[in-house]
């Protein structure tokens, strides 16, 4: 799919048929067709494009003719619940030229529809290093929200895991700590793409464009620290809950073994005075039902009395 955004006089963000100088090109799982279409239209390299849609591309900027190439990861929410992990991350194509702003990815997006919904302010699609600028800082301000909900959700699982006895909320950990092995990894390469883009000065850069650089370097450097400070504790918290689960289970067991013991006196007394053979004492005896049911009882209570001294209960 291909759509094509123009802000025009009033500072109002327009939806084109055409390419027009100045305007943004939106592409989203674009066909072959609508790639050529933009090749020829703008003269960027098809090989831009490509390469933005391939999903193992890693963030890197480049520099052919006068085009400029910026791959960054952003964060997306996983909607197919046989994955593992709750969010993934995936490249987004960023092309500046002289004339054009191209932005391309594999599917449709929160970052892009931010801009297309008109939630950034004093966003135009003619200032094409401001705008390169904005999309990188909401793709961290993302990573951050991400981050914070990724933290609430292992809060809940960290309550559940108090009493469990049961591998699903280790599980769930899992697949977070797997969330933020992938942030971790693709926030430090948008970094480098960022110091690169400091020092080698890929974009012609004003003093508030310098200033909203600098903003992004911030949110990256505390995405990347949330991220590494969240999986350094999802870690300890998953071996220690994994010892806290066993632990659980052999209370239950020992508890289980200790019952079991107290109620098996009773059935060993009865089974010796169920025998059908002569000669068992009291046999005759006016209360011979109730003194073998006494001493079973006794006999059972003096052994749960010994286990509770012994905190088996």
């Amino acid at each position: 799919m291909i759509d094509i955004y123009l802000t025009d006089e009033q500072d109002r963000l327009i939806k084109k048929d055409e390419l027009t100088k100045g305007c943004w090109i939106n592409l989203t799982r674009p066909s072959e067709f609508e790639i050529q279409k933009v090749v020829e239209g703008t003269g960027i390299s098809s090989d831009f494009i490509r390469d933005s849609l391939d999903d193992d591309e890693r963030s890197r900027i480049e520099k052919e003719d006068d085009s400029i190439l910026i791959i960054v990861d952003f964060p997306v929410l996983i909607q197919d619940e046989s994955d593992s992990a709750p969010y993934d991350t995936i490249p987004l194509g960023i092309i500046v030229t002289p004339y054009y702003f191209v932005t391309v990815c594999l599917q449709s997006n929160p970052i892009i529809d931010d801009f297309v919904n008109n939630r950034i302010r004093n966003f135009f699609t003619y200032k094409k290093t401001r705008f390169t600028l904005q999309i990188l800082y909401v793709i961290a301000r993302y990573y951050l929200k991400y981050l914070k909900t990724i933290d609430r959700r292992t809060s809940l699982i960290e309550r559940e895991l108090h009493e469990s006895m049961r591998n699903k909320e280790l599980f769930d950990l899992l697949s977070l700590e797997k969330t933020l092995v992938y942030f971790t990894t693709s926030l430090k390469s948008n970094s480098i793409v960022m110091e690169k883009m400091t020092k080698q000065r890929f974009l012609r850069m004003y003093e508030d464009d310098q200033d909203l650089l600098e903003d992004v370097i911030i949110e990256i450097k505390q995405a990347i620290e949330m991220s590494e400070v969240h999986s350094n504790i999802l870690s300890g918290m998953m071996d220690a809950y994994a010892s806290v689960i066993s632990n659980n289970v052999n209370v239950v067991m020992k508890f289980l073994t200790t019952v079991t013991i107290v109620l098996s006196i009773p059935t060993m007394v009865a089974s010796f005075w169920g025998m059908n053979v002569s000669g068992i004492p009291w046999e005759h005896a006016l209360h011979g039902f109730w003194i073998p049911i006494t001493l079973a009882i006794g006999l059972a209570g003096i052994t749960a009395l010994f286990f509770w001294k012994k905190k088996y209960f």
